[in-house]
C-alpha cells in the first residue's frame, strides 16, 4: 500500500510541475521561438496539455510560437515514440490458444 501511495504522489508532483511547462503559455516569442527539444517536450505532455486546455483558453498542444520545421519535428517524434508508435521495440507476445 505504500508504494502506490508513493507512485501516487510522484505522479502527482510529475503532473504539477509540468504544467509550468505548458505550449502557449506566453513564454515564447517571435524573438525567442521553442525549438526542436521544446517540440519534443510539448509532443510528450501533449496529452496533458490537451486535458489542462479544457480549464484554460490559453494553453494549446502545440506552440504557435516556434521554429518551424525543427520544431514540428520534435514534436512529431515525441508524439509518435510517446503513444508506442515505435512498433521496432514492442515485443510480441504469443497467445496461449496458439499452443
Amino acid at each position: 500500500m505504500n508504494v502506490q501511495k508513493l507512485v501516487c504522489t510522484l505522479l502527482l508532483i510529475t503532473l504539477i510541475t509540468s504544467t509550468g511547462c505548458m505550449p502557449g503559455d506566453g513564454e515564447y516569442t517571435a524573438d525567442q521561438p521553442a525549438g526542436f527539444f521544446w517540440g519534443i517536450w510539448h509532443g510528450w505532455i501533449a496529452p496533458i496539455s490537451l486535458i489542462w486546455g479544457i480549464f484554460n483558453s490559453d494553453i494549446r498542444v502545440y506552440e504557435p510560437q516556434n521554429t518551424g520545421w525543427w520544431y514540428d519535428l520534435g514534436f512529431y517524434i515525441a508524439i509518435i515514440s510517446g503513444f508506442g508508435g515505435i512498433s521496432l521495440t514492442r515485443r510480441k507476445y504469443k497467445s496461449t490458444s496458439d499452443q
